[in-house]
C-alpha cells in the first residue's frame, strides 16, 4: 500500500487533478459544440430534395473533412488560432462533429416511409416535422453518433495537448517523458483510459433515459 502512495506522491496528486480538469473541460466544451452544430445540421439534410442529397460532388464536399484524422488539422489549427484554449476546443469539435453529423443524418434518412407518410398525412411541416418526427425517430441513430463523437474527441484532445499542448493529460505525458518520470506517464495513461470510459458511460446513461425502449433492445 505505502509503494502504490509513494507511486502516486511522485507525480503529485494536484498536478494530476489540474491535468484531468483541464482535459476533460476542452472535451466536454468541443463535444458540445459538436452536439449543437452537428445534430442540427445532419438532420437539415436529411430534409434537403432527393436528387442534391444524392449528387456525388455534394456528397463529398459534405463527407471529406471526417477522413483525415483530427491530429492532422493541428498544425493548421495552431497557425490560425495560435497554441490557446481555443484551439484544443475546436480540435475536439472537428474530431467530435463528423460522426455526430453523419449518424444524423443516417438516423434520419433511415426513418420508416410508413413514419413520415403518416405525418404528411397529418400535415406536420417544416420546422414542427423535424422537432417532432424526425428527431425522436433519428434519436437512437444520434446516441450512437455522440458515443462515437465522445470517444474520437476525447482522443482528439490528447493529441491536441501532446503536440501543441501547455496543460492536461496530454501534455503531462509529454512533459513526464522528457523528464523521465515514467510512473507520471502510466498514471496518466491510466486517467485517460478512466475519464474515457466515464464520458462514455454518461452518455449510456443519457441515452437509457431519454430512450429506454432502444436500450432494452439491445440488451444494455
Amino acid at each position: 500500500m505505502e509503494q502504490i502512495v509513494d507511486f502516486f506522491n511522485g507525480y503529485g496528486i494536484d498536478n494530476l487533478a489540474l491535468d484531468c480538469w483541464s482535459s476533460f473541460i476542452r472535451v466536454i466544451a468541443g463535444v458540445s459544440l459538436a452536439i449543437i452544430i452537428g445534430i442540427p445540421l445532419g438532420l437539415l439534410r436529411s430534409m434537403l430534395p432527393s436528387r442534391l442529397k444524392h449528387n456525388n460532388l455534394f456528397k463529398f464536399i459534405l463527407e471529406a473533412p471526417k477522413f483525415p484524422p483530427p491530429i492532422a488539422w493541428i498544425p493548421l489549427v495552431v497557425i490560425i488560432f495560435g497554441i490557446s484554449e481555443l484551439s484544443a476546443y475546436i480540435i475536439v469539435f472537428i474530431g467530435a462533429v463528423s460522426p455526430i453529423f453523419t449518424n444524423t443524418y443516417e438516423g434520419a434518412e433511415s426513418i420508416p416511409s410508413v413514419i413520415k407518410n403518416t405525418a404528411r398525412s397529418l400535415e406536420v411541416k417544416g420546422l414542427k416535422y423535424i422537432i417532432f418526427i424526425i428527431f425522436p425517430s433519428a434519436l437512437p441513430q444520434i446516441f450512437t453518433g455522440i458515443r462515437v463523437g465522445v470517444s474520437m474527441g476525447w482522443m482528439s484532445v490528447i493529441a491536441a495537448e501532446m503536440v501543441s499542448g501547455q496543460s492536461g493529460l496530454g501534455y503531462a505525458i509529454q512533459l513526464n517523458r522528457l523528464n523521465l518520470q515514467y510512473n507520471g506517464v502510466l498514471i496518466d495513461i491510466f486517467m485517460i483510459g478512466l475519464i474515457g470510459f466515464i464520458l462514455f458511460e454518461a452518455v449510456v446513461f443519457v441515452e437509457k433515459r431519454l430512450i429506454p425502449w432502444h436500450v432494452k433492445s439491445r440488451g444494455l
